[in-house]
């Protein structure tokens, strides 16, 4: 293991990110940060650091463990960092992913004309 690796490799071998050029453009974006502040991909990661990324509506906390070069398996990744991610991150996007869900039981078949103009009335986006 080196003693410094570039904050994009490294949240590529860590599967925050698909692939690498995603963690670069993540970073150039600004949604990678440091001490509040938005980190270059090349910005080079010591063990102990804090980094926040922003993965859409939720915004991640890690502190990294280990530094690593070549992208593991999933079961290895919690032995290269630890998540600082408060729980309430995770509740909120789970009440989000609910509220945004719709549901209907099982076997009910498709939704007939009626229950639909219900359904966009119910959402707000029958037409008048």
């Amino acid at each position: 293991m080196a003693d410094e690796v570039r904050i994009d490799k490294w949240l590529w071998a860590v599967r925050i990110y698909k692939t690498r050029s995603m963690a670069g453009d993540a970073c150039r974006a600004g949604k990678v940060k440091m001490d509040g502040i938005a980190v270059k991909p090349s910005r080079n990661l010591k063990t102990g650091d804090v980094i926040t990324v922003s993965l859409g509506p939720l915004t991640r906390t890690l502190k990294v463990t280990a530094l690593i070069h070549n992208r593991v398996s999933a079961k290895l990744v919690p032995e290269s960092l630890e998540d600082l991610t408060p729980v309430e991150e995770y509740e909120r996007i789970k009440f989000m992913k609910e509220l945004n869900a719709e549901k209907r039981d099982r076997g009910t078949g498709r939704p007939t004309k009626k229950d639909r103009r219900q359904i966009e009335k119910l959402k707000g986006l029958e037409n008048d």
